[in-house]
């Protein structure tokens, strides 16, 4: 080693020494022992500053002579230190609170010729990397499931069609335990993405803090190295489960380190395997892989030899979160600007808000049985989801007052509006829907005779409907004339005129005339 006051082999400060007290020069001994001068003079110099003899040097270890010249060897290369199981410490590192400093006050600080907790350190991270472990990444128990797709696919084909489709592989995988959850979408859109994500949960039996995607549509809608946007039905997802979602950096498939391993694996010991198989539908590719998820999770570890099962059990379980009481609902959204009519569209179907939010752009969420229309945070309407096409869900409140009034107009209110009146309006009324074709071209006539009874009262349009119905008259505007004209009032013919009072102050009686 170059660096002055550096450390060596025994064999090659020994040959310095020999050569020294040989008495070649610093330059000839630095050519033979291969090492630098500064390190010859270092040692030559050390040697004459104690006294140090050949003699001396018989029958001392390694260790003693350079200690005697003043070189502390590291520790852990002392002879006779504890042996140290570093799968057992990597394992222990993935329990809450546990350290790499608790370990070695532990286990090691106190044992003849313990290393010291530096060298500790040192061991475990040269040992680290030689077992392929990521050192950026210690996952505690129950913070991280890794998820994301597989590149390969299964296929399968319909049995009636005969039409052939690719399967794609939903994997995920829990950060201290590596346990692994596969199962089999359609496709990747958000309702299976989500879905396979309950699936996870539901297997793992308990949420983990945060979950870690790729950067897919379905769970991000703009990828960013440091603000990715997250797609609405997912943040509502993660606000169910009160989970975290961190979306792995793009291209950095180190973030996600966990779940790339898990895919490699589950191609292998899932996939490959079923190669061959015929399918015919998803459901059946997902039979298919369960007993084989099964196997792979109670596979030992090289590493840790221990299976992901039971390493899960052991550590992970306990840290994971209970699942929610009450299941994910999941939703879909879209952006909608409302048409002139206040409807927006969902499917061929045209639902309602408030009028006054005509051209307003809005969120829409969408379940299975339900529609909602949001603005500015606010939910403004609720409707149950309709599958018929081309059909209006139109609610009372939300119609403009004139709308209202139209709407009002039913055959079964304004006659009931006439019988509240009278007999003969009753019978108006009837003879006007009679006559027109469609009920709604009576709705104006009838409108007009509401109009009227509130600017003559009830009792004269009802003297004006008996008229009318005597001389069979059919138009709004003959009742209308016969109460202008005063005519309601008239006897009809075949009436006795009434008899009117002729008794009065002025009057003299037969008594005056005798």
């Amino acid at each position: 080693m170059s660096k002055r006051g550096a450390l060596m082999s025994g064999v090659k400060f020994r040959e310095i020494l020999r050569l020294a007290w040989e008495g070649f020069s610093d330059r000839e001994i630095a050519r033979s022992c291969g090492c630098a001068h500064s390190t010859v003079q270092d040692y030559r110099g050390r040697a004459r500053a104690v006294g140090l003899t050949a003699e001396q040097v018989q029958g001392k270890a390694d260790s003693e002579i350079l200690a005697f010249l003043g070189k502390k060897p590291h520790r852990e290369s002392v002879i006779g230190g504890p042996e140290i199981d570093w799968s057992w410490v990597s394992s222990e590192l993935k329990r809450p609170g546990v350290t790499l400093a608790l370990l070695w006050e532990e286990k090691i600080q106190g044992q003849e010729g313990a290393c010291s907790y530096s060298a500790f350190c040192r061991r475990y991270c040269q040992w680290a990397r030689e077992h392929e472990v990521t050192l950026r990444q210690v996952h505690s128990p129950g913070e991280k499931s890794f998820v994301d797709f597989s590149g390969l696919k299964l296929s399968y084909s319909d049995p009636e069609t005969g039409a052939v489709h690719d399967a794609e592989i939903f994997v995920g995988s829990l950060g201290a335990s590596n346990l692994i959850y596969v199962e089999a979408t359609p496709s990747q859109k958000v309702e299976h993405w989500l879905g396979a994500h309950v699936r996870m949960f539901r297997y793992f039996g308990g949420v983990s803090v945060a979950v870690v995607p790729d950067n897919l549509k379905a769970g991000v809608t703009t990828a960013c190295r440091y603000e990715p946007e997250l797609n609405r039905s997912y943040l509502e997802f993660a606000e169910h489960y009160g989970i975290a979602i961190l979306p792995a950096r793009s291209k950095k498939p180190k973030d996600k380190a966990k779940v790339e391993k898990a895919v490699q694996d589950i191609q292998h010991w899932i996939l490959a395997p079923l190669r061959d198989r015929e399918f015919h539908s998803v459901a059946e590719i997902n039979e298919a892989i369960r007993p084989l998820l099964e196997t792979s999770n109670a596979r030992p570890m090289r590493q840790y030899g221990i299976s992901r099962r039971d390493l899960f059990e052991r550590i992970e379980r306990p840290a994971l979160k209970p699942l929610p009481l009450l299941p994910f609902e999941l939703a879909t959204w879209k952006h909608a600007r409302i048409n002139i009519d206040y409807h927006f569209e969902v499917e061929r179907h045209y639902y309602s808000v408030p009028y006054y939010l005509v051209r307003k752009d809005m969120d829409i969420r969408i379940t299975e049985k339900f529609v909602e229309a949001f603005f500015d945070g606010k939910r403004v309407a609720f409707h149950s989801r309709s599958r018929s096409p081309y059909q209006h869900t139109t609610l009372y409140e939300h119609m403009p007052p004139e709308h209202q009034a139209m709407r009002s107009c039913t055959r079964e209110r304004f006659i009931s509006w006439s019988e509240g009146v009278g007999a003969e309006t009753a019978r108006y009324v009837a003879m006007l829907f009679a006559k027109k074709s469609h009920p709604e071209q009576a709705f104006r006539s009838i409108m007009g005779l509401q109009r009227l009874a509130k600017k003559y009262g009830s009792v004269r349009l009802e003297a004006a409907c008996t008229r009318g119905n005597h001389f069979k008259l059919t138009t709004m505007r003959s009742i209308r004339t016969i109460l202008e004209t005063s005519k309601d009032q008239l006897p009809l013919e075949g009436e006795p005129e009434p008899i009117q009072n002729l008794f009065h102050a002025n009057l003299r009686g037969v008594t005056n005339f005798h």
